[in-house]
């Protein structure tokens, strides 16, 4: 019996049931029930964005209506349900990205395995190559073995080895890959995270709404005719709203009718809505818990040092240093937005721009403002910072649709703009630009 021959079976066999292993780990990975668990969730969430989009258009349609007391009150219940309809489905979707990052992690796992055994295999494989490559042919006709069959054993090797090493690049091109994923699905999964705690915060903002219509029902004992005149006796002055403080984040409040002002001045810099400015600026300062309490050192650039973001930690600091050094101002006393739970801060001044943003606008800002360098903690340059980085994002086209589009870029980008998941920024900015042009034409026509 030849024993190369025999050696190069064993390989084989070995080889058979390394891609076979394979084959059952991704077979365990998407089996039934996980497929069946996720055609649930995706069925799940389907159902609930249509629930999302019903509250919207009902939502819309009583927007059109005449002041009433049933319609303001149908309004207020329609934003609560939405709200806690959008927070349901982040839940479902958190839950599918879990699903497909375990299912991820079970895939590493047993690529990491079988490169393990396709190592040994090669180590094997080498060292008997090795061996026979160190038997002189004096010794193989002494051994009394067919020459032919010596060097067809020998093509045989080399025929295993190759194969070996070509499925060594392939898994770990594969391991890569899947790792690669992994890194996609959990920045994913971060975001769903963040995307459901803000909105939590806009749901505390329409239960207080909802407070305030229980005590308009406790006022009016919902009657039309009570409901008009708490209406009436709401309406605003002119001398109301020119007192009234305009809340501004990292920056103390201002008058509302200084802060028209510093709107008015940029919109004619950009052709953007005066109201639309304000509207942004306000859910800017207004929005969950990051409100300009945090240090550059720890919620920038530790917290993305914290999370393996070196190069932008680095990036950032380098920006935040020149803006401060530029401006003569002591980079560890000034304020900056604070790291909330699911990521990190660092956003300056009213407008809330990052340091390596404000750094691409700050020639336009400077000359557009008059002020070398600007600064994103002085209201006038964080309102002009604002509306022109609005204007490149499509505001200054002045519809409702580019404005809502532009308020979404603002936030998440141009890539994730139109995704649902960011609607309600897009929702809640729009109506402050709603509340706030009732305010200019107030003023306008007093």
């Amino acid at each position: 019996m030849n024993p190369f021959r025999n050696l190069g079976l064993i390989f084989i066999s070995i080889i058979f049931v390394v891609l076979f292993s394979a084959q059952i780990i991704y077979a365990q990975v998407g089996g039934s029930d996980v497929a069946t668990h996720r055609a649930q969730l995706e069925s799940d969430l389907a159902v609930i964005e249509a629930e999302i989009d019903a509250q919207q258009v009902l939502l819309s349609d009583k927007q059109r209506e005449r002041v009433s007391y049933e319609r303001d009150v149908a309004i207020l219940d329609a934003q609560i349900e939405k709200a806690r309809l959008s927070i349901r489905a982040r839940d479902i979707v958190i839950q599918k990205l879990g699903q497909d990052i375990n299912g991820k992690e079970e895939v590493i796992g047993g690529l990491n395995e079988k490169l393990g055994r396709e190592k040994q295999s090669l180590a094997q494989l080498l060292r008997k190559t090795n061996e026979i490559d160190n038997i002189s042919l004096v010794e193989v006709v002494m051994g009394n073995q067919n020459l032919s069959d010596f060097f067809e054993d020998l093509d045989s090797f080399d025929s295993i080895k190759i194969a070996l090493q070509g499925s060594f690049v392939e898994i770990a091109n594969t391991k890569d890959m899947t790792q690669s994923q992994k890194r996609v699905l959990q920045g994913k999964q971060e975001e769903e995270f963040e995307l459901r705690d803000i909105q939590r915060q806009q749901k505390m903002k329409i239960e207080k709404q909802e407070a305030d219509k229980q005590a308009i029902v406790d006022a009016t004992k919902g009657v039309e005719a009570e409901y008009q005149k708490l209406i009436k006796a709401k309406e605003k002055s002119a001398a109301q709203i020119r007192t009234e403080l305009f809340t501004l984040r990292g920056s103390a409040a201002i008058p509302f009718e200084q802060a028209l002002e510093l709107a008015n001045i940029a919109s004619a810099k950009t052709d953007v809505r005066p109201a639309f400015i304000l509207g942004v600026i306000a859910e800017e300062s207004n929005l969950g818990e990051n409100v300009g309490t945090g240090t550059w050192k720890i919620d920038l650039y530790q917290c993305y040092q914290s999370i393996g973001y070196i190069t932008a930690a680095e990036k950032q600091k380098a920006a935040f240093l020149k803006i401060t050094s530029d401006l003569g101002l002591n980079p560890d006393t000034l304020p900056v937005s604070r790291k909330p739970w699911y990521g990190c801060g660092g956003a300056m001044g009213p407008a809330q721009f990052m340091p390596t943003t404000w750094a691409l606008y700050v020639d336009r800002i400077a000359k557009a403002t008059g002020h070398n360098p600007p600064s994103p903690w002085d209201n006038g340059d964080a309102f002009m910072a604002s509306a022109i980085l609005l204007m490149d994002n499509g505001a200054d086209k002045g519809t409702a649709y580019s404005e809502r589009l532009a308020a979404l870029r603002y936030l998440a980008g141009w890539k994730n703009a139109e995704k649902s998941s960011y609607a309600f920024y897009g929702d809640d900015v729009m109506a402050l630009t709603a509340k706030y042009q009732k305010l200019i034409d107030i003023l306008q026509n007093s």
